[in-house]
């Protein structure tokens, strides 16, 4: 009797205790091979930047879901003020912050070593955005000045949570070394578990996150470059957020399957091709322009789907601030395009070459480029390699033609000096993303970064934007909205409409019903 007793004494209290949670395991499907870097200040790849948008945290953030600058809040630092003359920026971190694992707590020192790194071409592909910082200064623990040698733009827009903005661990980054673009530390709500090359990524919560433990334990993001691969496994129920591709027959298809939502949102990433105006025979002013006239927006457009699609109006994307909404782009004309080639000297056509990403987004819409100015008799050989290969050789000014699809901080100035100015151009000291080696707009980009006055600002980039359209130092070809695909047992915990990371933000508010 007794013993029967205490059997169903022990099972009533193991009734009576609530069972363990289970633990939330988000498995996202990505197209690529494999990682390319998790290191913020190295890496320029749309695969990468999402989970790295989940890693790193930076002095100021834009609002989840948001890309407005207006918008901009505080991060690792909790408030700041400028000096009058806008040239002293003083800003004070929050206490408590810790770095993912056992590298302490975050400090002034790990500020300045970040901005500092960020600013170096040798470490960093996004040096040019700090090439105004005169000095970053750690004034004691929990405060960091910058100085500038001019005023710019947008500092905020300079250290926010995006690329070269991103604070690294400094003990972490000088102990791990090379190892650092697998192993990376930051304070974000997750934290890198383990890397299997060519298959995924794991990361797990952050339980010191300086805003609250996130809700997802763990995230399992996995690399599928074949997109029926990737929708087979979203389909079968292997994966619950799922990287898409910018067409519209995808998004549509994607929103007929049951417990569903995608995800189209901005900001827009123009894609434009840029022309190297050092090589033969784009040297020649009339071949570019017969390659402009040849391009036929409207029908990318409608390849592409006016559901994640539109046309572009310049070499900057819509809605950034100063972009010009009339710029004279080259219509599409075969014709003309035809004449400037004879006159050029090539009345039988002219071959270029492309060193070409085998990313879904991109790849379909250079064979769409491919088969348009085939019509003109212009040949366009794709060289095509996997997307990390792609970005390391058309650094290495490789291309004829360079393919090139960005979202940046929605000012002008963002695109128009890692775009289209001389420090920019690849293969330089500084150099970052001017494939075109064009320089003629110089003087109106340096002097629009200092001029105060916004009416003259937005003048000046106007003016820039001009005189690049007609040297065609770049082709625009389509905008493209961001689109994803999600499991509705997802919430994201706030309203999804843009993100810089070019991917939804898993923050700790996230959740997986």
């Amino acid at each position: 009797m007794r013993a029967a007793w205490l059997v169903a004494a022990a099972l009533g209290a193991a009734l009576a205790t609530p069972p363990a949670a289970a633990e939330q395991v988000l498995a996202v499907g990505m197209a690529a091979a494999d990682l390319g870097s998790l290191d913020p200040h190295r890496t320029a790849t749309t695969p990468d930047k999402a989970v790295i948008g989940w890693m790193f945290s930076g002095l100021v953030r834009m609002r989840p879901g948001s890309v407005d600058p207006e918008t901009i809040e505080p991060d690792l630092a909790e408030r700041w003020e400028a000096s009058a003359d806008k040239l002293t920026w003083t800003f004070h971190l929050r206490k408590g912050v810790t770095f993912h694992g056992d590298y302490g707590a975050l400090t002034a020192d790990d500020v300045v070593f970040s901005l500092e790194r960020a600013a170096d071409p040798k470490r960093s592909a996004f040096s040019s955005d700090f090439s105004d910082i005169a000095a970053v200064t750690a004034l004691d623990p929990l405060t960091v000045q910058i100085k500038l040698k001019q005023p710019i733009p947008s500092l905020l827009g300079v250290v926010t949570g995006y690329q070269g903005g991103y604070i690294v661990s400094r003990k972490a980054a000088e102990a791990l070394g090379d190892d650092f673009r697998t192993k990376a530390v930051g304070t974000g709500p997750f934290a890198i578990a383990e890397y299997k090359a060519n298959q995924s990524l794991t990361l797990l919560a952050h339980r010191g996150y300086f805003r609250g433990a996130p809700k997802i334990d763990r995230i399992v993001y996995r690399f599928i470059p074949s997109d029926a691969s990737r929708d087979l496994a979203y389909t079968s129920g292997e994966i619950d957020l799922l990287y898409g591709r910018q067409d519209q027959k995808w998004a549509e298809r994607m929103k007929e399957l049951p417990h569903t939502l995608v995800d189209v949102f901005g900001p827009t990433q123009l894609m434009e091709i840029h022309l190297n105006i050092t090589r033969k025979p784009l040297d020649d002013l009339r071949v570019r322009q017969a390659i402009a006239h040849t391009v036929n927006r409207a029908e990318m457009v409608r390849f592409k789907g006016p559901l994640t699609t539109a046309a572009p109006v310049s070499i900057i994307p819509v809605g950034y601030l100063g972009t010009d909404a009339s710029a004279p782009l080259h219509g599409h004309d075969i014709a003309k395009a035809k004449a400037l080639l004879a006159a050029a000297g090539h009345p039988n056509g002219v071959a270029v070459r492309s060193i070409q990403t085998t990313l879904p987004s991109m790849l379909s819409g250079m064979e769409v480029v491919q088969a348009q100015l085939k019509r003109a008799g212009i040949a366009l050989q794709l060289d095509i390699v996997d997307h990390p290969t792609f970005h390391a050789q058309i650094r290495k000014d490789l291309s004829d033609l360079t393919a090139y699809s960005a979202g940046r901080f929605p000012i002008a100035d963002s695109y128009l000096t890692p775009f289209f100015h001389s420090r920019s151009i690849v293969g330089t000291p500084t150099g970052v993303t001017n494939f075109s080696h064009c320089a003629m707009a110089d003087a109106e980009i340096d002097a629009a970064r200092i001029e105060a006055d916004p009416a003259k600002q937005k003048a000046l980039w106007v003016t820039a934007q001009r005189k690049l359209v007609e040297a065609v130092c770049a082709v625009p070809l389509y905008e493209v909205l961001n689109v994803w695909a999600h499991r509705d047992r997802l919430d994201y915990g706030y309203k999804f409409e843009a993100s810089l990371s070019l991917g939804p933000l898993i923050t700790e508010a996230s959740t997986l019903k």
